[in-house]
């Protein structure tokens, strides 16, 4: 069976959270007066961009930063915790098909 290369999965995986993210924020911000609110489901799709930016942007500026570079923030922390999680499940799954092919 052919090895999958774990680094070029983990990128597409990020590229797709991130345009999937950005659809959603878009979709969500029109559509905001509408609904009411967000889209539903806004929070899980975005929650790896979220996880960066409440962890690792906020405590690093602290003062209240414009629209688009919150954006950008929001779609590289969605992209990198997509790619980085992607490709350590991949690694797993290459260790654990690899050890079930030794043994037998």
């Amino acid at each position: 069976m052919k090895q999958l290369k774990v680094l070029p999965i983990g990128i597409y995986a990020g590229l797709a959270a991130a345009m999937v993210g950005l659809l959603m924020f878009s979709v969500s911000w029109y559509l905001w007066d509408v609904i009411d609110g967000p889209l539903p489901g806004y929070e899980f799709v975005l929650a790896p961009g979220n996880l960066t930016l409440i962890y690792i942007w906020h405590p690093l500026f602290t003062e209240e930063i414009n629209f688009w570079p919150k954006l950008l923030l929001l779609l590289l922390g969605q992209f990198f915790v997509v790619a980085l999680a992607s490709a350590c499940v991949m690694r797993v799954f290459r260790k654990l098909r690899m050890n079930h092919t030794q043994h037998d």
